[in-house]
């Protein structure tokens, strides 16, 4: 088995509420393994770059991006 390290990282205080559950824990530690694996590319930089410039190829703007973030988050907590 791999030796294991634990860091610290901030979270909005819900998520870390989230993550008081340890199969949820070591769920997320195994997707942050994936995501910054040395040596790899970064795929949640990619990711976010590609996002981005999806989004700006379709002229939307900063604040209906942030509209459309606000109404996703909304509907999560319903």
């Amino acid at each position: 088995m791999n030796e294991v390290s634990k860091v610290e990282i901030p979270v909005e205080e819900a998520t870390a509420s989230a993550l008081s559950d340890v199969r949820r824990r070591e769920a997320v530690g195994r997707l942050v393994d994936r995501l910054v694996r040395p040596g790899a590319d970064d795929p949640l930089i990619a990711l976010f770059e590609r996002t981005t410039a999806e989004a700006r190829d379709t002229d939307l703007t900063e604040a209906e991006i942030e509209a459309e973030l606000a109404a996703y988050n909304a509907e999560r907590r319903a």
